[in-house]
């Protein structure tokens, strides 16, 4: 395959994992909102399992140094099949949006009679 196909491959990859993780951080507070708190549980879990792979590898994902290996540009949607801006404060925005939905299900979490 050539590198143009491989880097295809790579951002359909990208693509797909980050629209899992950003579903999982969506998901969070509804969840919560519904009192499903071992969904919310397991959602905030899964994304911080992400959250240690990007801090394992100096706050990157690893799907960024394989791409750099078939192109020069280093836009910052390179790697990935979302708008630039996105790409750009896709951490700001998700991780803001994570921290959130943890607040709201940690909250409600602790007005449920016991």
């Amino acid at each position: 395959m050539t590198p143009r196909g491989w880097l295809v491959v790579i951002k359909l990859i990208h693509t797909v994992v980050w629209a899992f993780f950003a579903a999982c951080i969506i998901a969070i507070p509804i969840a919560a909102l519904a009192r499903r708190f071992a969904l919310a549980a397991f959602l905030i879990g899964t994304v911080l399992v992400e959250v240690a792979i990007l801090l394992a590898n100096r706050w990157a994902c690893p799907m960024t140094g394989v791409a750099a290996r078939y192109t020069a540009d280093r836009s910052a949607n390179f790697d990935i099949y979302l708008p630039e801006r996105l790409a750009r404060h896709n951490k700001l925005i998700f991780g803001s949006l994570y921290v959130v939905g943890i607040a709201i299900t940690v909250f409600l979490w602790t007005l449920e009679p016991t």
